[in-house]
């Protein structure tokens, strides 16, 4: 058997970061450890780690640089600072027994090193390459993550090396601004006013994308790099070219037209799934959208509901009683035959007065359009809203989790 670990620790170009792997001299680990000394490649010479020279750590410890050592100063950087670091942070795990002492003789380490060729602090280096090695350890000794920590951090995590949010839909409810628009001038100009808040999400409205194409996907990504951004195709036919169109330009999620045919929502649902991209099933006009929905072999991520202004009228009329059905239909029910994890938006002349209905209704999404993008005061209009709902969530959390042990 073996342990697999990693951390990040750092900033700038100092940052650490630490992949390794322990087993047994008799694993597969120590096969891997006597086959990388033996096979050196240019530019990636695995190196024991010492303490200090003469004097390697125990257990055991290869360094495999990640990135390629061009020169004699790159080199400096693994033989010097990072070694001697990797060296400490191994014994002193062993001293604090993380790694049992009795073991020592018996597990080889390999570490993937990561150094910055414009790293420039070598205690910096030093510092980092320590602290990334020892808690890399520690969580491979504990088996650190669990699958339940992965499960729950997986959509709301951010890496900070990437420079931009992936923002994935895993704590509702959100609110969709609608820019049914075809002027770009304000359209920029109300993406601008919007407030800087997660819980807003992006939808390039019908009118804009049949007047500058779907490239307007990213000029809106331009002016809001983070956003997530919906691509409001209503798509009928040909879904998987639309689907690919819409994730090449950046486009988060597409909307799909529920009064296409089974056959042709299915591919832009699997395409969609592909693409790594949300995919939302528009219901507008669908006479029977619940079993249009169960006769689905792929569900959407997303369904969107229209409101139904009759429905609780007549039923008042009638003196029926709602029971579970609300004005965009049978939200639970709809969710029921989605499964874990879907959402359901709901859309139809929704002002902030009837939020709280909505989302007492379950209801993921509350799509607005006129509302907001009508108002003579844009943040305001769609602060009224975000106000119904909770505090945007933490999203910005990095590597040292409170859940670990200490």
């Amino acid at each position: 058997m073996y342990q697999i670990g990693e951390a990040l620790i750092g900033n700038g170009n100092e940052l650490a970061h630490v992949d390794l792997v322990i087993g047994d001299k008799n694993s597969p680990v120590g096969a891997a450890f006597v086959n990388n000394m033996a096979d050196m490649s240019l530019g990636h010479t695995p190196l024991l780690s010492v303490i200090r020279p003469n004097l390697m750590t125990k257990p055991a410890t290869l360094i495999v640089p990640k990135v390629t050592v061009r020169g004699l100063g790159d080199a400096d950087k693994i033989f010097g600072p990072a070694q001697t670091a990797v060296g400490r942070a191994v014994a002193d795990s062993v001293a604090e027994g993380v790694i049992p002492e009795e073991d020592a003789e018996d597990l080889v380490i390999i570490a993937n090193v990561f150094i910055h060729p414009e790293a420039e602090n070598y205690r910096k280096i030093y510092q980092y390459n320590y602290g990334a090695t020892k808690l890399a350890i520690k969580r491979a000794m504990e088996n650190y993550p669990s699958i339940k920590k992965v499960l729950a951090e997986k959509d709301r995590g951010t890496h900070p090396v990437m420079g931009f949010k992936v923002n994935r839909l895993w704590n509702p409810p959100y609110l969709q601004v609608a820019l049914d628009l075809d002027n770009m001038n304000e359209m920029e100009r109300i993406i601008n006013t919007l407030p800087d808040r997660e819980r807003i999400l992006i939808e390039a409205g019908t009118p804009l994308v049949k007047k500058f194409g779907v490239g307007i996907i990213g000029k809106i990504r331009e002016l809001k790099r983070d956003a997530f951004i919906i691509a409001d195709l209503k798509t009928l036919d040909v879904g998987r070219i639309e689907v690919k169109m819409a994730a090449d330009e950046t486009a988060d999620a597409i909307a799909i037209s529920g009064l296409g045919t089974v056959e042709s929502i299915e591919k832009a649902i699997h395409e969609a799934q592909k693409q790594g991209i949300y995919s939302i099933l528009d219901m507008m006009n669908v006479e029977k959208f619940v079993e249009k929905l169960e006769s689905l072999s792929y569900k959407p991520d997303i369904v969107l509901l229209h409101r139904n202004v009759d429905l609780e009228t007549m039923k008042a009329e009638r003196g029926e009683k709602l029971g579970e059905v609300t004005e965009w239909g049978n939200i639970n029910q709809i969710k029921e035959i989605l499964g874990k994890g879907k959402l359901v938006a709901v859309a139809g002349g929704i002002t902030p007065e009837r939020v709280d209905k909505a989302l007492e209704n379950k209801a993921d999404i509350i799509v607005v359009g006129r509302y907001i993008i009508g108002s003579r005061d844009v943040r305001r209009a769609a602060q009224d809203f975000l106000d119904r709902m909770p505090q945007d969530p933490d999203t910005m959390r990095l590597a040292m989790d409170e859940d670990e042990s200490i």
